[in-house]
């Protein structure tokens, strides 16, 4: 499967609408989790997703300038509907390229859940705080430096 790469004002508005659909079946019907999804980060983002043939989207993520300053970049709304394909791993590694590539990333931050912080920890990410709750779900915050 062949990732799509593409800044929130090159999407079409089928794109958007899958993206968004995909989040919201994960993030909030799945686990159960009333929150505000659309937070004023997509637009200044670039959006990085697959899609099956039916033109679903099957995974996507976000990256996006967190302090321009020092360089620091960061990846969210890291979502699949598909497991166990590596579809994952591949996605999170894209988004680290990207950051890097066209970013020019020193650091790159997310916010991860904490059951799958395993998952980003095999890109390279390590913790760095204390367990939070954010929309009543423990999460902490990862960093990866970019030597």
């Amino acid at each position: 499967m062949e990732f799509i790469k593409k800044h929130f004002n090159e999407l079409s508005l089928n794109e958007l609408y899958e993206i968004l659909k995909t989040r919201s079946e994960i993030f909030v019907v799945e686990q159960d989790c009333v929150y505000q999804d659309l937070d004023d980060n997509d637009q200044d983002a670039t959006h990085i997703f697959s899609m099956d043939e039916s033109g679903r989207v099957t995974g996507c993520l976000r990256v996006f300038v967190r302090d321009e300053a020092d360089s620091v970049i960061q990846i969210g709304r890291v979502v699949t509907l598909v497991h166990g394909t590596g579809l994952g791993g591949r996605l999170l590694h894209e988004g680290v390229e990207t950051a890097v590539n066209d970013y020019h990333a020193k650091k790159i931050y997310l916010e991860a859940q904490q059951y799958a912080k395993g998952y980003y920890a095999k890109e390279g990410f390590e913790v760095v705080s204390e367990p939070f709750l954010e929309d009543g779900i423990p999460h902490v915050k990862m960093e990866k430096v970019i030597s």
